[in-house]
């Protein structure tokens, strides 16, 4: 499987992809937002875009099927409910269905609701997984619930999903935010010192040539996975006097994500 991460340079800061066979040199476009880059970057790798999946229905990852599909044939893949919101869909997705790309790729579909109620997720199956994760998951952050999502589906989606992947699995996000995620990270656990020494090292990256994490690293930087942290709950009783005494990862999430919705 080859991998290539398109920035799009664009005001919402996205990032597409190619998913590629290296045997047949078919190629899968995610969230083709950027389509004159993706069909650029597929001419220049000498590779042909027989497939379009959106990870959700949000214009800033549907913007560019129409070109990509027009110029490639490609077919249009995305989750089985957003047939009405997503033109031209060929195939509906669902949780445990394979997505294969050429000969060699071979991509299993994770139904994550909470960003929108129809999110998917792409995991490939190879010996170091990946995780294409549109807006669900960013680096050390999460994506918001304000157009058709729900806080409540997204912890489900990190609880009984995401936190279960192998700890090596590698996190491709639909957005760029990871400098102002870490921040809030910071804000929430300021003796997070592995939080610190990266916003360090990452503040001002190029988002050309960006930082791949892991779900390891995640958990150690991502306050939504720190959801038992005796700092973050301190600081969360800071802004929810009302918090419980042992409150529960449930109710941290949904607080934390509360508190970044206006931080």
């Amino acid at each position: 499987m080859i991998v290539k991460q398109i920035w799009t340079a664009n005001a919402y800061r996205n990032f597409n992809y190619l998913v590629a066979c290296g045997e047949t040199g078919e190629a899968l476009a995610v969230d083709p937002l950027d389509h004159a880059k993706c069909l650029q970057a597929a001419k220049d790798a000498g590779w042909n875009i027989t497939q379009i999946l959106n990870t959700h229905e949000h214009r800033d990852h549907t913007g560019g099927n129409e070109v990509v599909a027009a110029k490639t044939g490609a077919k249009i893949l995305a989750h089985r409910n957003a047939k009405d919101k997503i033109a031209g869909m060929a195939r509906g997705l669902g949780a445990g269905d394979l997505v294969k790309v050429g000969k060699t790729v071979e991509l299993e579909v994770l139904d994550t609701p909470g960003h929108t109620m129809s999110h998917v997720c792409l995991r490939s199956h190879t010996d170091q997984p990946a995780l294409f994760c549109g807006d669900t998951l960013f680096n050390a952050g999460v994506g918001n619930c304000h157009n058709g999502g729900h806080p409540e589906a997204l912890y489900t989606t990190f609880s009984e999903q995401l936190s279960r992947l192998p700890e090596n699995t590698l996190i491709y996000p639909g957005h760029d935010y990871i400098e102002n995620n870490l921040r809030f990270t910071l804000d929430r656990e300021p003796d997070n010192r592995r939080a610190q020494e990266m916003l360090e090292r990452l503040g001002g990256q190029d988002p050309n040539r960006a930082f791949v994490s892991t779900l390891e690293i995640e958990r150690d930087v991502n306050t939504f996975f720190r959801l038992t942290s005796p700092s973050v709950i301190a600081k969360l009783r800071e802004a929810f006097p009302e918090l419980p005494e042992k409150p529960g990862p449930r109710t941290v999430f949904l607080k934390l994500r509360e508190l970044r919705n206006h931080w």
